[in-house]
């Protein structure tokens, strides 16, 4: 199987990886959160995300960041994971979205998802951006 940096990584190589693109993402801040509460229970999911979601998919180059924030605020808003459109808004701004950008995102979800999907996600932005403004 092909790999986006060669063939084979190690689950280290993939972790390493993960843990770069997760913290250019998310920022630094919310990664050591989220590290400081892991506990038994929670470790092994931890790795996984890690490795999977940031070490393999999101380390693609199929698409960059931008396009994959665009996908996953529309994927987050249709399913009403609040809490994680919240951590994503601010993703989709540390990659390169504008207000404008997600506002697009949120009124095209709408149409496909609902109305109150797009209000309820429209609240959630106009609450993320007055805090990254501030």
């Amino acid at each position: 199987m092909s790999r986006p940096d060669g063939e084979g990584l190690t689950d280290e190589e993939r972790y390493d990886q993960g843990m770069v693109v997760r913290r250019e993402v998310l920022s630094d801040a919310h990664v050591d959160r989220a590290i400081a509460g892991t506990t038994e229970l929670t470790a092994d999911f931890q790795d996984f995300i890690t490795r999977v979601a940031w070490g393999d998919i999101w380390s693609r180059p199929g698409l960059d960041r931008r396009s994959r924030s665009v996908a996953v605020l529309t994927a987050l808003i249709a399913l009403g994971h609040h809490e994680e459109l919240a951590m994503h808004l601010r993703a989709a701004l540390r990659n390169g979205l504008t207000v404008d950008e997600i506002k697009e995102v949120i009124l095209q979800a709408g149409l496909y998802c609902g109305v109150p999907a797009a209000n309820t996600a429209f609240r959630i932005a106009k609450d993320v951006f007055a805090e990254a403004s501030s």
